[in-house]
């Protein structure tokens, strides 16, 4: 028997026409209870089904006991932002059962364990029971398992309810416990059972359902951690040094679970590649220069407080001209700050990361394909340049999933860079000189161990160098230097990714922003059109900007630059290098620990426009 007191309700059946394909789910639960896997199975399930989703995972930063929410976006027309509003919720956690009913827009359905004894306060929402606990009882798990399974009882309760096929959540549950054959039947007992049950005992009076559609066919639906690990294997990365830290352990989890199958040498048996878990973040960088500098494809993967850590090594790297990878999955600073939620609050600081003239490339992938593309490109472009490249990714972009297309292989050879090797020291004409800039470029050559040429050595240093490496404290020699660098990074702007740009050429808005705010600003530009308001669309993901950049805020009268921070980092980047068309340049930027919404950019924004 129910022991949440409903009252009195008088709910009319709907009339109006069934609302298919098209709304949110939220689900609150509580962090450790096993509710990771009955939230995946359901959006897994939905995927097969052919109906696009995306799902986001918001839990604390605590192991066990607190409050986690889960809500995935149902989306025929394939939108994968979060709304501001959800159309049905499931209450399993009586700390946040009030805030969960609160929440639900009027006529929305609420799902809620029977266990809770609380009070339902509405009339105007649709309450469903589920017996979770009496079916995990049932269920014949051992005590010990019976909290964990008895969240698949809403799994099977909505897909009675809304209409999702059972076969597709025994596949999702066969895919999750990798076809352990146990588990699966043992979890989809308990979804059977809850969903024979609404059957027999709830009354469809909601308007939310699901229907089979076709489109997700050819598409994965995966996390950015994982295609940016994948990537980096398919870029020949041989050596990894991290230090664990939310949100980018997943990251080098993937590397030391795929690396295994993937780089053996077929010959000899033995692995191609070396993964080092390290005792802090400084020790991390510090191995990733040292094999960089040897030639070796070296990466490591951190998040903001690493960042911090890491700053006088790359500043040597930067200085010494060494190619290293850093991935940043960013979480909200600054210090600890919010260690499971999402911000882009690291531009300014990986840009200009170093004591002095320090400046760094930066690299912003938008999803997960492109999470895969810049896991191999970003060793081409630090080989190319011989420099650390720093790969921002976020909390949302890295631990959530996402639909994407299948990854490509790369369809060119590794960029190894300049690299002098024995029988091109044998044809150089005149002394070679390790930080000498011989194409106009800015880009010297440089050995690597292994050339045994006796003209290959050089000191490596991260005090004051001339051409040849030597030890200099010359103020002309310094400046030189310098303006070289400078050189270099001008050279960068035509080998980065170029922005993705949309052009409406009745716009006069303009909007640029960057990595996961892409799928909010899509939807965005779709509800400002609706309003009458056409906007232009320029998605940075590389820092020095492009030339294109600076093109598209001059052709706009107003552009908004929206971002996840507080401060409007990319905005600050855009006025240091346009300063001419800082007055186009309008910031729209939030950071409250959540992915933006498309409801929020395009309501801020029209409060500006109208």
């Amino acid at each position: 028997m129910s022991l949440v007191q409903p009252i009195e309700q008088v709910v009319v059946v709907p009339t109006e026409p069934p609302k298919v394909n098209d709304f949110s789910i939220k689900i609150g639960t509580v962090n450790g209870s096993g509710s990771q896997t009955s939230n995946l199975t359901l959006l897994r399930a939905l995927f097969k089904m052919g109906i696009p989703v995306s799902g986001k995972n918001i839990f604390p930063s605590n192991i066990q006991g607190l409050p986690t929410w889960y809500t995935i976006r149902v989306s025929k027309d394939g939108f994968s932002a979060p709304r501001e509003e959800y159309e049905i919720a499931v209450a399993m956690n009586p700390e946040t059962f009030d805030q969960d009913l609160a929440g639900l827009v009027t006529g929305g359905a609420f799902f809620y364990g029977d266990h809770i004894d609380k009070v339902i306060s509405r009339e105007d929402v649709i309450a469903y029971p589920i017996p979770a606990q009496r079916l995990a009882r049932q269920s014949g798990a051992p005590p010990q398992l019976r909290n964990y399974i008895a969240n698949m009882a809403y799994v099977g309760v909505l897909a009675q309810m809304l209409g999702i096929e059972l076969d597709k959540i025994r596949q999702a549950l066969n895919y999750h416990f990798e076809g352990n054959e146990k588990p699966v039947n043992l979890n989809f007992g308990v979804v059977e059972a809850a969903a024979d049950w609404a059957r027999e005992n709830l009354e469809k009076r909601d308007l939310y359902r699901v229907e089979t559609m076709d489109a997700t066919g050819g598409c994965i639906l995966t996390d950015g951690n994982t295609a940016a690990g994948l990537g980096a294997i398919y870029g020949g990365v041989q050596l990894v040094s991290w230090y664990p830290i939310t949100p980018a352990t997943p990251l080098a989890e993937t590397l030391i679970e795929y690396l295994p199958k993937l780089r053996k040498d077929p010959v000899t048996g033995k692995s191609t590649y070396i993964v080092l878990q390290v005792e802090d973040e400084l020790a991390a960088i510090g191995m990733t220069i040292g094999a960089g500098w040897a030639g070796l494809r070296a990466m490591t993967t951190t998040s903001g407080p690493g960042i911090s850590l890491m700053a006088e090594f790359a500043g040597l790297a930067y200085y010494a001209e060494v190619p290293v990878v850093i991935w940043d999955v960013q979480r909200v600073g600054p210090s600890t700050g919010l260690p499971t939620r999402t911000q882009q609050g690291d531009i300014m600081v990986t840009r200009f990361l170093g004591q002095g003239d320090t400046e760094h490339v930066l690299l912003f992938p938008g999803s997960v394909n492109e999470c895969f593309e810049f896991g191999w490109r970003a060793f081409d472009v630090a080989e190319r340049l011989q420099t650390p490249i720093f790969v921002l990714s976020d909390l949302d972009l890295g631990m959530n999933q996402w639909m994407g297309a299948p990854f490509e292989y790369p369809d060119q050879p590794m960029d190894r860079g300049k690299i002098l090797w024995e029988e091109d020291l044998e044809k150089w004409v005149g002394e070679w000189g390790r930080y000498q800039d011989m194409d106009g470029d800015g880009i010297p050559y440089r050995t690597v161990m292994g050339n045994r040429h006796p003209k290959a050595a050089y000191f490596a240093r991260g005090t004051g160098h001339d051409e040849r490496a030597n030890y200099s404290e010359e103020p002309e020699v310094w400046v030189r230097t310098g303006e070289r660098l400078k050189r270099k990074f001008e050279t960068a702007r035509g080998l980065l990714p170029q922005p993705v740009v949309e052009v409406n050429e009745h716009a006069q808005v303009g909007i640029i922003t960057l990595g996961s705010n892409y799928s909010a600003v899509e939807e965005a530009r779709h509800l400002l059109a609706g309003e009458g308001i056409p906007a232009s669309y320029l998605r940075v993901r590389a820092v020095p900007f492009a030339r294109t950049v600076s093109e598209f805020i001059a052709r706009h009268e107003r552009v908004y630059v929206v971002e996840n921070n507080r401060d409007g980092q990319l905005h600050q980047l855009l006025i240091l290098e346009t300063p001419g068309l800082a007055t186009r340049l309008k910031s729209i930027c939030r950071s409250d620990g959540l992915p933006l919404s498309a409801q929020w950019i395009a309501d801020t924004i029209l409060a500006q426009e109208m």
